[in-house]
């Protein structure tokens, strides 16, 4: 499977992303591991998206970080 997924920062930012292995992934950003959200510890998975195609994923990950993505996470999602 592929995940499309958003968390929520520290500083109250959402941030999204694509990851083959959700709980990996989700660990690696609770750690520090990820330089876009390590100064922004902790963060919560508030959703995410299985898909069994790569490309709807990282698809659907580009839009949310589109000003329409934006609307949608704020109005259906978060």
């Amino acid at each position: 499977m592929f995940y499309a997924y958003i968390l929520k920062l520290s500083n109250g930012a959402y941030c999204a992303g694509f990851s083959t292995d959700l709980k990996q992934r989700l660990h690696e950003h609770e750690i520090g591991d990820v330089h876009t959200t390590k100064m922004y510890l902790p963060v919560e998975l508030i959703y995410y998206s299985a898909f069994k195609s790569k490309q709807k994923a990282l698809d659907f990950e580009k839009y949310l970080k589109t000003g329409s993505g934006f609307a949608f996470r704020n109005k259906r999602l978060v």
